[in-house]
């Protein structure tokens, strides 16, 4: 099978057997400023690459950002984080071009679907993923099925408002948790709490290791605000576990007890929070498993 990823800074793609054994990847660079036809562009070359190593793949997966239709393979909504790829059917392009079956989803549901697979989820049914990166994205799994929702929009939790009246998302509401909880919102509190432009959440979390007191309080806000969402999320949903993905999960020794202590003060019962283990591979590995679900003798239960 091959899987790939799509994402605003590189696409990454796998060949992947029966056991979850990666056997062979490929990344390439991207700039979703040029536009869809130089995402396009380089989506094509990463497949292309992957099926000259692998000719015998069966089937292609794909997880991408935006609101998949995933009946069709049609992108129904997305940011201007991929300018031009709302309306594109992703599935029509790549099946006309490698004339293989073709499945589509957001990327946070293949993530779900590959730390279910071969990750931090691999022995449950009901699961809550959110990412940490440079948004905020979620999936929700209940009885080993994705959750999509009627309108595709299902665990789009990085667009659930949580401060009201707050800073203005892309999205067009105000307040939404990817404001707050993603990489580049730590990057902007922090910046503001200083008035040092910090370059990426790296030098942000350098200043936390150093002390810096402006620092320590911004990481504090940040992980209260992280607790709150995780704490509603399983009074919602109830899963036998939240899974965290994305960047941040890369210094979790930094802020994980923090998070903890104040799900602790929140009485938040029987919560079990587990921190991804795959990586930036999560989204294609599932997406490799996504695929294997359109062969007739699947060999993925």
């Amino acid at each position: 099978m091959i899987g790939i990823d799509i994402g605003g800074t590189s696409i990454k793609g796998l060949a992947v057997d029966e056991n979850g054994v990666i056997l062979g990847q490929s990344r390439i660079a991207t700039n979703a400023s040029q536009g869809k036809d130089h995402i396009i562009e380089k989506m094509g070359v990463t497949i292309r690459t992957l099926l000259e190593q692998h000719p015998d793949a069966e089937a292609i997966g794909i997880g991408t950002a935006g609101r998949v239709n995933t009946s069709t393979g049609q992108v129904v909504y997305a940011t201007e984080n991929l300018p031009g790829w709302q309306g594109f059917n992703i599935k029509e392009w790549v099946k006309s071009e490698f004339r293989l079956p073709v499945a589509v989803d957001n990327d946070a549901n293949t993530a779900l679907l590959g730390e279910q697979w071969q990750g931090a989820g691999e022995d449950l049914s009901d699961i809550v993923m959110l990412t940490l990166g440079t948004g905020v994205g979620g999936a929700n799994m209940i009885g080993g099925e994705l959750v999509r929702g009627a309108h595709w929009n299902g665990g789009e939790w990085g667009h659930v408002v949580l401060i009201p009246d707050g800073h203005p998302c892309n999205c067009g509401l105000q307040g939404c948790i990817e404001q707050y909880l993603s990489g580049t919102a730590l990057v902007r509190l922090a910046s503001v709490a200083t008035g040092h432009a910090y370059p990426s959440g790296q030098e942000v979390l350098a200043d936390l290791q150093r002390g810096n007191p402006e620092i320590i309080e911004v990481i504090e806000r940040y992980v209260f605000h992280l607790a709150l969402v995780l704490h509603n999320l399983h009074i919602g949903i109830n899963p036998e576990a939240i899974v965290l993905g994305g960047g941040l999960i890369d210094a979790k020794e930094l802020w994980w007890d923090g998070m903890m202590a104040q799900l602790k003060d929140m009485n938040t019962p029987e919560i079990d929070i587990r921190p991804a283990l795959l990586g930036n591979q999560a989204g294609a590995i599932g997406a490799a498993k996504l695929a294997c679900s359109l062969l007739p003798d699947s060999w993925i239960k």
